[in-house]
């Protein structure tokens, strides 16, 4: 079931009597788990009505039996199990939901990793209730994702600044949306977020950045490439080459992409790549900078720094270092 449409059934009070939430992102387990504990036993009846465990704490004997307790002065008994993926025995739970009992929610976090689709307990799981895969937003989706939140709560944001959050923090869910609380709480409802909102209240720097680096690599601008790897290496906790490597790749696999495309109209290259029209006019404007022989050496050259930033053939070299030279190569 889609994500969105699950949380508001729980919100408005449709529930199934099993909840199995797993995947490899952890934010939406966390959102639609906390969602049944709010919306599904009143605040008066969570003492009585309200378990929650931890998979390495419970075995499946004693899960099965709180799952089929009935709830004491209530309508309903709520079972929660966190990091379910540590429960032992867990495909065990296929005998109990033939005999689940309607008044209580059994909820599963099974986070990180997915099910394995091909057991009983997997397969048969829809036929009497939620099993929902919780799956990564990708890479290239993760900026509309963080304006589309943005509004959810009230505000607009610019594509710089969602690009910014989304290149400075990564693809974590969880980390983005709690940024963006605490800009919540210094911003009006309605602001329109812009970069220099996330430098002055979250500390990412408009002009010093991956986004702001990987655009200079695009274009070929040296001095702004090596004024920029110069703050990264005075400032080398949040500016590891780790980050760098693959915002570097990924606009090289790109351009390698719209090099061998059949049809290079923005609208095709956007649709192809998985882009904002915008972002891929520019990709395709900055390709003539780097032939694919070029390119594919500099992807050579970004498997040889990935390695050695991982101590590879390299025992001394700093992070900063080790990005200048990979720059100086990448641009001769």
């Amino acid at each position: 079931m889609d994500y969105k449409a699950l949380l508001k059934d729980i919100k408005t009070g449709s529930f199934q009597p099993i909840y199995v939430l797993h995947g490899e992102e952890p934010y939406f387990i966390d959102v639609l788990s906390d969602a049944i504990i709010e919306h599904a036993v009143d605040e008066s009846e969570k003492d009585f009505n309200l378990a929650v465990y931890y998979g390495r704490d419970i075995d499946i004997t004693a899960l099965i039996s709180e799952a089929r307790s009935f709830p004491f002065m209530g309508t309903r008994k709520v079972v929660v199990v966190r990091e379910a993926q540590d429960l032992k025995d867990l495909y065990d739970l296929e005998k109990l939901l033939p005999n689940l009992v309607e008044s209580n929610i059994l909820v599963l976090c099974h986070k990180y990793k997915a099910l394995d689709g091909k057991r009983k307990f997997a397969k048969d799981l829809s036929k009497y209730g939620v099993n929902f895969k919780s799956e990564k937003v990708k890479d290239y989706n993760l900026t509309e994702w963080i304006a589309a939140y943005v509004r959810s709560e009230g505000y607009e944001i610019t594509s710089k600044a969602a690009a910014l959050l989304g290149e400075f923090l990564g693809n974590d869910l969880s980390r983005i949306v709690n940024e963006l609380d605490k800009l919540a709480i210094v911003l009006e409802k309605g602001t329109r977020i812009s970069d220099v909102h996330i430098e002055e209240n979250i500390g990412i720097s408009k002009d010093y950045n991956v986004f702001e680096l990987v655009n200079a690599i695009a274009v070929r601008d040296s001095l702004k490439v090596f004024q920029i790897a110069d703050y990264f290496e005075r400032n080398p906790k949040d500016h590891s080459i780790i980050v760098v490597i693959p915002s570097v790749f990924r606009l090289f696999t790109n351009m390698m992409r719209v090099h061998f495309a059949p049809n290079k109209s923005p609208e095709a290259i956007a649709s192809s790549v998985g882009l904002h029209p915008f972002v891929a006019k520019e990709l395709i404007r900055n390709c003539p900078n780097y032939p694919p022989k070029i390119l594919a050496r500099n992807v050579e050259i970004l498997h040889h720094y990935d390695l050695k930033s991982k101590g590879v053939g390299n025992s001394s070299t700093t992070d900063g270092q080790l990005l200048k030279e990979m720059l100086v190569q990448i641009l001769n």
